[in-house]
């Protein structure tokens, strides 16, 4: 079993000694589901990318902002939002962490459907979970950094 706290501060640290300022490890693949916690310095981005056709963003440490068409979503720690369906970034507004939950595929005939849970600190995104294919590959080595498409 993984320790989020424990993984959030190892990538956190990671990705201040990164000279990109950003780091991340995917940490649970099952079949098409996928976690992976990025963490980014205050200021670093990941430039616009597709989303997978489900995800969502739980910021586990700092503030961050989902950026994308109508001028993007702000998420601080605890909350959780689902990936824009467009194009979208992520633009750390201070050293943050966060836990990338992402669906790869969805069967035929299968519809995402919308935020799950009924807590106080769910942000919803009108424009709903993506269809569009992945946009962040991660690396397979020791230094867990990613690159974008």
């Amino acid at each position: 079993m993984d320790d989020l706290d424990a993984l959030a501060r190892q990538q956190l640290d990671e990705a201040r000694a990164s000279a990109h300022g950003r780091s991340a490890r995917l940490f649970l693949h099952d079949d098409r589901l996928r976690q992976t916690v990025i963490a980014l310095v205050a200021g670093a981005a990941l430039d616009e990318h597709n989303a997978p056709p489900a995800a969502s963003l739980q910021v586990l440490r700092g503030r961050v902002r989902l950026t994308g068409a109508g001028g993007g979503q702000e998420l601080m720690t605890g909350q959780v939002a689902m990936t824009p369906r467009e194009r979208h970034g992520l633009l750390a507004l201070e050293d943050s962490a966060v836990l990338l939950t992402a669906v790869t595929e969805i069967p035929a005939g299968a519809r995402p459907s919308g935020a799950r849970g009924d807590g106080p600190e769910i942000a919803r995104d009108p424009a709903g979970p993506s269809r569009a294919s992945p946009g962040l590959r991660l690396q397979n080595s020791e230094s867990s950094h990613f690159s974008e498409s």
